[in-house]
Formats: structure tokens, C-alpha cells, sequence
């Protein structure tokens, strides 16, 4: 079994998926299980999913969805490499209007669980949702937040540590790797008995 710092290594945010590998329902469901025990605001637990494993519903799913603004030439995922499962994320307005950071908890959740069986995916926020709205016939009490998009992953994702003075926006090589740089820990901790007025 994987400690956690190896799924947290192993999610990544893929892109590209083998599409020749379907998910079943009852995987989301048991993802969605997860993420359901996790952390809510005032434990009012607003969150609702829509959950996809069908190849007509994620056809429809995926026009709503911007893939990797960073690679400007780059349409998305072609067929053969998209993804075979979408779980969208929604928050039940009827519920709360305080979620604070409930939909990022729950799909963070979802991702390590699908390290965790060797799948991949990404979470989504460049999404049409008017259109996502209308293709997937979403009351308009559910207000949409994210889709994580899941399959088997087809590309290799690497870390590595951003220079100083470097630029964070991702890459891919000549041979297709995908490159994310990452501020490295001494930029990011703020060490309080050094701070200058």
C-alpha cells in the first residue's frame, strides 16, 4: 500500500489517458464515498456529484471543459487520450451558500483515491458552464464548482524545482514529457523571526 507522499507524488494533473481503459461506475461511487467523509464547513455538506463512466454523457462533458491554458497550442486531449470518467462537482445552494473550500477538499480526495488504484485525472475549473449546465439538464440550484476529469493515464508528469526567477508555467519536451515547475520550500515558508517591518 502507498504511504501518502507517494500518491500525493503520483497525482498529478494528467491530461492525456488511455481511452481504451473504461472505468465503471462504481468506482466513482466509491470515490465519491471518500471524498464524502472528508471535512465541510460547519458540516452543512453541500456538496452533490454527477458522476460519468459512459461514453455518450462524456461526450457531452467534454466540449465544456478548457484543457492546459498554458499550452497554447494545444487543442486538448485527441481522441484515444481523453478522459473515461467525469465526476462533476456541484454545490447545493439549498443547503448553503457558505462552502468555503469544500469542493477543493473533496476533489483533492478524489484524485489521491485514484492514484491510489493506479488511475489518474484532473481537476477542472475552465469549464462553459452554461453549456455543462444545458447538456447535463442541472437544476439551478446546483451551482457548478469543478469536473474532475479520470482515466488511466497516457503521459509522463515530472516536478521539478522552478529557478529563481523562472517561469511556473508548465511545458512539454519534444518527447511529450509534461514539466511543472514548483517554487521550492525555502520561497514558500515564511519564516515569522525574519520578517522586516
Amino acid at each position: 500500500m502507498a504511504n501518502l507522499r507517494d500518491l500525493v507524488l503520483r497525482n498529478r494533473s494528467y491530461r492525456r489517458f488511455d481511452e481504451s481503459y473504461r472505468l465503471e461506475r462504481d468506482t466513482l461511487v466509491e470515490l465519491v464515498g471518500l471524498a464524502r467523509c472528508t471535512a465541510s464547513a460547519a458540516n452543512r455538506q453541500p456538496l452533490k456529484y454527477i458522476l460519468s463512466a459512459d461514453p455518450e454523457t462524456n461526450e457531452r462533458i467534454f466540449p465544456c471543459l478548457a484543457w492546459a491554458a498554458y499550452l497554447r497550442d494545444w487543442e486538448g486531449p485527441a481522441p484515444g487520450e481523453r478522459p473515461t470518467a467525469y465526476i462533476v462537482i456541484l454545490i447545493d445552494e439549498q443547503i448553503t451558500r457558505d462552502w468555503w473550500c469544500d469542493d477543493g477538499i473533496a476533489a483533492q480526495t478524489i484524485l489521491l483515491g485514484a492514484a491510489e488504484q493506479g488511475l489518474g485525472g484532473c481537476m477542472m475549473g475552465a469549464i462553459n458552464k452554461d453549456n455543462l449546465r444545458k447538456e447535463l439538464r442541472i437544476p439551478a440550484h446546483l451551482l457548478i464548482r469543478l469536473v474532475v476529469a479520470l482515466g488511466k493515464p497516457a503521459e509522463q508528469v515530472v516536478i521539478e524545482d522552478l529557478e529563481p526567477g523562472g517561469d511556473i508555467r508548465y511545458w512539454r519536451d519534444a518527447e511529450g514529457v509534461h514539466h511543472v515547475p514548483k517554487r521550492p520550500l525555502g520561497e514558500i515558508i515564511v519564516d515569522v523571526g525574519n520578517l522586516k517591518d
